[in-house]
């Protein structure tokens, strides 16, 4: 499970981990959601005592502050104060209490993406990725369709909200129970990055989100093998496995038991793989079955 640390911007934020994508995450917030969160953080500075009335009370008037220059300052043989007891004179020597904030959250650790040697230098890509996460909190669904952009939500045909985001173009089933589905990811590491980003705009919302259980479900594949394949012979010699019903639909359905991955092979040569849990398990379902493809070779 990530780690939950606090924000150090905002102490009531947790942060989820895109440091680096805040201002595309607030793009994603409706304005009357953003000027919410200007309002709250308004009184977060003013709850650490500096109120423009407190400033005043002491003494420092706009004009005393603008004529404190570093140079005004060292010819009247002042020495230069540090930031705490600069802080402490303008608030009548009494320095403002903070409340501790933790460091923020790790990186993910990144994921080894094997390169294995592809039978004649034929590699499957990835296509897609499904993934999971349990943001461990119950979700208004209709609030988060009214204030987050490129958000649809229609409860009588679908029981979620549907959030898109163009980097990493992505799609995210968003359930009222917490959990989310995340789809459209080329790489697992897009995949988190995607599914941590949705889940900070739901926490930019007010909810109190968090990221646990993040589990890749299906990873989908494809190749092309360069070559017209007989599927009919492909069936016939493999029909524990295969099955082709050409009038209901144009591919070959492989079932390969280990690994266990489904196989769309089409009599084109292009080969559809899918139900892989890592990325392995792609190249080593399709190099067991590139030399059946070969010996079903359509003749010239």
């Amino acid at each position: 499970m990530d780690n939950m640390l606090p924000s150090p911007a905002l102490v009531d934020d947790i942060d989820i981990g895109t440091p680096h994508h805040a201002m595309e995450e607030d793009q994603m917030i409706a304005p009357s959601a953003q000027e919410q969160q200007q309002l709250n953080r308004q009184s977060n500075v003013y709850s650490f005592g500096f109120t423009p009335q407190n400033m005043l009370s002491t003494g420092n008037t706009p004009q005393n502050l603008l004529s404190n220059t570093p140079q005004n300052l060292l010819s009247s043989g002042v020495t230069p104060m540090s930031g705490r007891a600069l802080e402490a004179s303008m608030t009548g020597g009494q320095p403002p209490v903070y409340a501790p904030v933790a460091s923020p959250a790790p990186p993910s650790p990144a994921i080894p993406i094997p390169t294995p040697q592809a039978a004649d230098d034929i590699l499957p890509q990835l296509q897609n990725i499904v993934s999971t996460v349990n943001m461990d909190s119950k979700l208004d669904l209709k609030k988060i369709a009214m204030h987050a952009r490129n958000a649809e939500y229609n409860p009588k045909r679908f029981a979620a909200v549907i959030m898109r985001i163009r980097d990493p173009r992505t799609t995210a089933l968003i359930f009222s129970s917490g959990k989310m589905v995340c789809t459209g990811a080329k790489s697992e590491e897009e995949s988190r990055l995607a599914a941590r980003k949705y889940a900070r705009i739901i926490q930019k919302l007010g909810f109190p989100t968090k990221f646990r259980d993040f589990k890749i479900q299906n990873m989908v594949g494809s190749c092309d093998v360069k070559f017209p394949i007989r599927l009919e012979g492909l069936v016939l010699t493999h029909s524990q496995f295969s099955s082709y019903e050409p009038e209901l639909f144009p591919g070959l359905i492989y079932r390969m038991v280990k690994p266990r991955i489904v196989l769309l092979i089409f009599v084109s040569g292009k080969v559809v793989l899918t139900g892989a849990k890592v990325r392995q398990e792609i190249y080593e379902a399709f190099e067991n079955i590139y030399p059946i493809l070969k010996n079903f070779k359509k003749q010239s």
